[in-house]
């Protein structure tokens, strides 16, 4: 469940920053997090180098991705267990604050940064795009990492993802339409059919072959980690010509993009009078993206080079959650005032 792809740490999560019992996907994943928090962005780097060197070895899998982005929310399908939604019912304001700050606060900053740097429309629409979508599933990991409220954020993060193909296709459209043409219609279909189905059987799977998917949990993140760098090496490689003179600006439009969406995300916490736990997971949940998803919907939907943004934040959202996380984690809890509920 890294970007679907989780990664966990060698302590036990039950014993890390007071956190309240998590699902046992996560409890699973355990193991591995600080190698995987490493690995991942790493993996991505390599991909992104391959699709821009070898474009020919990569652009023919361009039909694939929506298929590749299946598997990922399909993993992430597997991870989720019903205790992970009766968080919600337990602390409804603190998710819905997570939610709505979500899709306001990253898609705002994505038009926002779009007009000041004034991107050209396929880039434009890509970033918007990037900001438009889902909780990206490493946010839970980075929240653990940082001592947060990783129930919040597992709840979050699976709420976002499954009202997604409503939202994010309003908000592209109502955002982006004067960048291009939306099909809002069209991505409605391409979101259920590449996110909704394959969470769900994920589900339905966790929940009726539980002894089959508690061994295949270990190898989940990794599963998820090569699929996500075959995406990025495709997106890549879709727009390899493009790269070396757009890098640089798409670069400075993530790296923006990103620190708004964590630091407004924390501040949405405190404004909510949320507890030092949970502002450090909303952080994070408005922060970091689901970039598969905007990078499958930005091949499908517009030009290979509106793809690029979101290959770009598939890597940087890594590297920056990991280096929050990290800080975080040194700095002691403000408070211990329950979340909202």
């Amino acid at each position: 469940m890294l970007e679907a792809t989780k990664t966990p740490e060698t302590a036990p999560l039950a014993m890390a920053a007071d956190v309240e019992p998590l699902n046992p996907a996560l409890a699973a994943e355990a193991k591995v997090a600080r190698v995987a928090v490493t690995v991942f962005p790493l993996l991505v780097l390599v991909a992104g180098v391959a699709g821009f060197l070898l474009p020919g070895a990569f652009q023919p899998l361009g039909p694939a991705v929506p298929y590749l982005l299946g598997i990922i929310m399909f993993c992430m399908g597997l991870t989720l267990t019903p205790p992970d939604f009766a968080a919600v019912a337990r602390r409804p304001w603190a998710v819905v604050l997570g939610i709505v700050a979500h899709y306001v606060i990253m898609p705002g900053a994505g038009w926002l940064i779009a007009h000041i740097l004034q991107l050209e429309p396929a880039l434009a629409v890509g970033l918007i795009l990037v900001g438009c979508a889902p909780s990206g599933t490493a946010s839970n990991v980075m929240a653990f990492l940082a001592k947060g409220d990783v129930a919040l954020s597992v709840a979050v993060a699976s709420v976002s993802t499954l009202i997604a193909p409503i939202v994010t296709p309003i908000l592209v459209l109502f955002l982006a339409g004067s960048f291009l043409s939306i099909d809002a219609g069209a991505m409605v279909l391409d979101i259920v059919k590449t996110v909704l189905v394959p969470v769900i059987a994920g589900l339905m799977a966790r929940l009726f072959l539980k002894n089959l998917v508690a061994k295949a949990l270990p190898a989940l993140p990794w599963a998820s980690a090569v699929v996500i760098s075959l995406i990025v090496a495709v997106v890549v490689a879709g727009s390899a010509g493009r790269i070396v003179a757009a890098g640089g600006i798409v670069f400075l439009a993530v790296v923006l993009h990103n620190g708004f969406g964590l630091g407004l995300g924390y501040l949405a916490g405190k404004l909510g009078r949320l507890d030092d736990k949970a502002r450090r997971a909303l952080a994070f949940e408005v922060g970091m993206q689901n970039s598969g998803l905007a990078a499958t919907l930005a091949t499908a939907h517009f030009t290979p080079l509106a793809a690029l943004p979101s290959a770009v934040f598939s890597l940087w959202h890594n590297i920056s959650g990991a280096i929050v996380a990290a800080w975080l984690a040194r700095k002691p809890l403000q408070d211990s005032t329950p979340s909202g509920s």
